[in-house]
């Protein structure tokens, strides 16, 4: 993306006015604020897919005597922090909840909106960004600063499973196939994800967790199919664990019932000769 992203709708974050405190002058050098204790979607990758409009949490605290306008707020940015490139539709903050009156430090929770069906959200957008944290003081004026705080985004994976035959003789051999794919920001659709090593995992009938038996890489439109050996009823999944610009993604579970070599299969075949 070039430029600056999307107009913004701000909405809560009302100013609170610390009594006895002048505001900041028109045209007068950032300075006087600052943020501290910032979070942003818990720390976690933001993970987007391709129609739903994604809503992320963050938390911070700001701490100034200047009076404000209105925008405390943090934001994934990239580019330089005078002329951010950003990464939202929207922005819900909070009132103040007042730490130190007279040190003027209050903690702010915001919501921030991502829509991947804007015209100028796309597949470049995957990645590492940064954040930025934010204030309008009057006198068209305002604080920006960079907290120091990498966020990744990530596009959403998807993955199917198909373990067969369903039931299977103990011993015989278990085909497991699937796809992974990808949501594609430009078209809006999901894409098979090739080349990705991707983990076939297996949970015991009366398991309460899964276990990786092997891993295959997807094909050229993101299939996956494996053999495996039947040593007893269970479930077989995928699982993807993602990198730095696609999120991780886990298959539904597919339950394969076993039953008992037949007696007739496992003996060895005799020849009569006359």
């Amino acid at each position: 993306m070039a430029g600056t992203m999307w107009k913004a709708v701000v909405a809560g974050g009302a100013a609170l006015v610390f009594t006895g405190v002048a505001a900041m002058p028109a045209g007068a050098a950032e300075g006087g604020v600052s943020f501290s204790r910032v979070s942003v979607n818990g720390g976690k990758p933001i993970v987007i897919g391709v129609k739903e409009r994604v809503e992320v949490p963050a938390a911070f605290r700001m701490t100034t005597t200047l009076r404000y306008n209105y925008g405390p707020m943090v934001f994934p940015y990239r580019g330089t922090i005078e002329r951010p490139e950003t990464l939202w539709n929207a922005i819900e903050g909070s009132d103040c909840k007042v730490v130190d009156r007279a040190k003027g430090v209050c903690d702010f929770e915001e919501w921030l909106y991502i829509d991947p069906r804007d015209l100028d959200f796309g597949n470049e957008d995957a990645g590492t960004w940064r954040t930025a944290a934010r204030v309008f003081l009057p006198g068209d004026s305002q604080d920006i600063d960079d907290v120091n705080l990498p966020v990744r985004v990530q596009r959403a994976t998807r993955l199917t499973v198909d373990a067969s035959p369903e039931p299977v003789a103990m011993g015989r051999t278990i085909t497991v196939s699937g796809r992974l794919t990808r949501a594609n920001w430009d078209t809006h659709t999901y894409q098979g994800y090739a080349g990705r090593s991707v983990s076939l995992q297996f949970k015991p009938a009366g398991a309460s967790s899964y276990r990786t038996v092997k891993t295959t890489t997807s094909g050229a439109t993101g299939s996956l199919r494996t053999t495996v050996k039947a040593t007893g009823p269970g479930t077989w999944r995928w699982t993807y664990y993602g990198n730095s610009t696609s999120g991780a993604s886990t298959s539904g579970g597919d339950h394969v019932a076993t039953r008992p070599r037949s007696m007739h299969s496992a003996l060895p075949r005799v020849m009569h000769t006359v």
